[in-house]
């Protein structure tokens, strides 16, 4: 990792500058080493405060962290702050949009347990609508004219029983998708598409 100083580095003692270079060095682990990157460390001062501005491009981005103090040291810490979170932000960001092919695979292996159980409906608590890992979960097309007859609305009411809230089926009368709703007075409702 290259440093570049500019503006007023008599302020910049080797102590400092060593401190520096180990909290930018903690940064480059967090980046791939691809080539050597270029860091750009600006520093001015306005009545009597320290602004330190550092500049790095990271692939396609470009990364400013800006801090201000009277002190050069704190000045430095809260601009390398910024520039750690803009990194992380864009690392993420990339870390989400990409697939990989792990989660690919474990989605079709609960995609062919899913469709070994039976038809009816599954009341999904919060909790299981993140996921274990904290990504937002995948949602697989179901085709309801395989294997699942239509339903008239007296079955569906003997489908709901006492322990479901709702339920979603295939009318027969009207040959529409239709939810059964149970209300809290103990009646239902019926959606139909």
């Amino acid at each position: 990792m290259k440093l570049i100083y500019s503006g007023k580095t008599k302020d910049f003692t080797p102590e400092l500058e060593d401190k520096i270079t180990v909290k930018l060095g903690r940064l480059s682990r967090l980046i791939e080493q691809r080539g050597e990157r270029e860091i750009h460390l600006t520093h001015q001062v306005e009545r009597h405060l320290h602004k330190i501005e550092i500049t790095m491009n990271f692939y396609d981005h470009s990364l400013v962290g800006e801090g201000s103090d009277p002190e050069v040291a704190t000045a430095v810490s809260c601009a390398i702050e910024k520039l750690e979170k803009q990194l992380v932000r864009i690392r993420e960001r990339w870390r989400d949009t990409h697939r990989d092919a792990k989660s690919v695979r474990s989605g079709k292996e609960s995609w062919e347990e899913s469709e070994t159980q039976p038809a009816g409906p599954v009341v999904r608590t919060p909790e299981m609508a993140i996921g274990t890992n904290g990504r937002k979960p995948k949602i697989f097309r179901v085709n309801y004219t395989e294997d699942r007859k239509p339903m008239t609305l007296e079955e569906a009411v003997l489908e709901i029983g006492n322990d479901l809230d709702y339920y979603v089926y295939r009318d027969s009368e009207h040959n529409c998708l239709a939810v059964l709703v149970r209300r809290t007075d103990g009646n239902f409702d019926l959606i139909q598409s």
